[in-house]
């Protein structure tokens, strides 16, 4: 049986479960909130490295900011997309704002911009606001 370690998005305690359970809503051993809601999970500077790091399935971080108009453009679709890209993938978002170290880290440049990781490695970016068609189909052509 495989297993996945899955980091909790409410208190970021890592979660095994087995790769055919990932679709049955899991839920944290410590915390008991669910592993996949449907929403991306907010990342701070202080817990970025624990779900880029712990977690084994591919992240992919929307790095955005609360004045930027084409970052406020995309959310609404950002979100519905994590609702159809879960389990096979975890999104997240990073407000560059509030999280000065990880924009200069990954040399943020415009915002929006889209990032996957996998296995800790950054494999793809894209800048710029996408509809919820497209957002789906370049992650899901990343993955």
């Amino acid at each position: 049986m495989e297993n996945s370690i899955i980091v909790c998005p409410e208190c970021d305690g890592l979660n095994r479960v087995p790769n055919q359970r990932l679709a049955e809503n899991p839920t944290c051993g410590k915390c008991k909130q669910a592993l996949f809601r449907g929403k991306p999970a907010a990342l701070t500077d202080g817990n970025f490295n624990r779900h880029l790091n712990g977690g084994e399935l591919p992240l992919v971080v929307d790095f955005w900011a609360s004045w930027c108009g084409p970052c406020q453009t995309m959310a609404p679709a950002y979100e519905q997309a994590a609702g159809q890209i879960e389990p096979r993938a975890i999104l997240a978002k990073v407000d560059t704002e509030q999280n000065p170290k990880l924009a200069q880290r990954f040399a943020i440049r415009s915002i929006p911009t889209l990032m996957i990781f996998k296995a800790g490695k950054q494999v793809a970016t894209q800048a710029g606001a996408m509809s919820l068609p497209q957002l789906v189909q370049w992650i899901e052509k990343q993955l």
